[in-house]
């Protein structure tokens, strides 16, 4: 009898991951389909504008120091050099818009299916954790947009290993770096939220983010390398929010265990 109640509880807890993936893929068909509509204004207005001199970073660095961020476009002549590859790009974009514009609900799916099995004061603060990776996530892909990708477009579209080679930019790579630039730093963003969750599984505690912040911050350099181009300012203003994220993560994790003592307590 109560290996069948069991058998019927993991199915049901089955059936529900499935019905919340389902609910997910339809937001992103849904929001993609949306993104089709006005891939217009996605493409002109927004992926193609950090390629314009008068994008808003470019005008507002260009007060601290005018002579190298100067009002003019960039020079970034971008080529298709595949039959199929504007109409895969636009499949690819507007999934990728899609699924960012889906992720409160892909994370509300998430929380739905966790909150049978907490307690009443895990809830509480895990709705406050879902909020607040929504609003860490949208933080990182705006970030993402105004910081990281103006600096790398500028960075390499300047750099050049000698006179005699012309830069022909493709299109699909053009479009691959903001795509992945905007979800690396969405997800990125999320350190936090991701560290509190593995605090909360008991894999990692605080003495640990404590003894092993050298290695994370080795870490996290490493990983603001690859998300931005090889220079030195780039990889400084992302590796600057990181390490301050980093931080707050232990402060939550402090705070989760000095939370968990006075439910105890009571």
């Amino acid at each position: 009898m109560e290996k069948n109640e069991k058998k019927q509880s993991f199915l049901s807890h089955l059936e529900a991951l499935r019905w919340a993936f389902v609910r997910c893929s339809i937001g992103i068909i849904i929001c993609s389909a949306a993104a089709f509509i006005f891939s217009d204004f996605i493409f002109d207005e927004i992926i193609f504008a950090p390629k314009r001199g008068d994008f808003p970073t470019y005008r507002f660095l260009s007060y601290f120091n005018e002579a190298v961020y100067t009002m003019a476009d960039l020079d970034l002549d971008l080529q298709n050099r595949k039959m199929e590859g504007q109409l895969s790009l636009l499949i690819w974009t507007c999934l990728s818009f899609g699924i960012i514009t889906a992720f409160p609900l892909i994370l509300f799916e998430f929380w739905k299916f966790l909150r049978p099995a907490l307690y009443k004061h895990e809830k509480k603060t895990g709705l406050a954790f879902l909020l607040s990776s929504i609003l860490l996530f949208f933080t990182g892909v705006l970030f993402g947009y105004y910081i990281i990708v103006p600096f790398s477009l500028k960075f390499l579209t300047e750099f050049s290993i000698s006179a005699l080679v012309e830069n022909n930019f493709d299109l699909s790579s053009y479009i691959s770096l903001v795509r992945t630039t905007l979800l690396a730093a969405g997800v990125v963003f999320n350190l936090p939220v991701i560290i509190y969750f593995l605090f909360k599984l008991g894999i990692i505690s605080t003495s640990i983010l404590k003894e092993y912040r050298r290695y994370a911050y080795v870490i996290i350099l490493i990983a603001s390398a690859v998300i931005t181009p090889p220079d030195i300012l780039s990889q400084v203003v992302l590796v600057i929010p990181l390490f301050l994220l980093y931080e707050v993560s232990i402060f939550l994790t402090k705070f989760g265990v000095n939370l968990q003592q006075k439910v105890d307590i009571l």
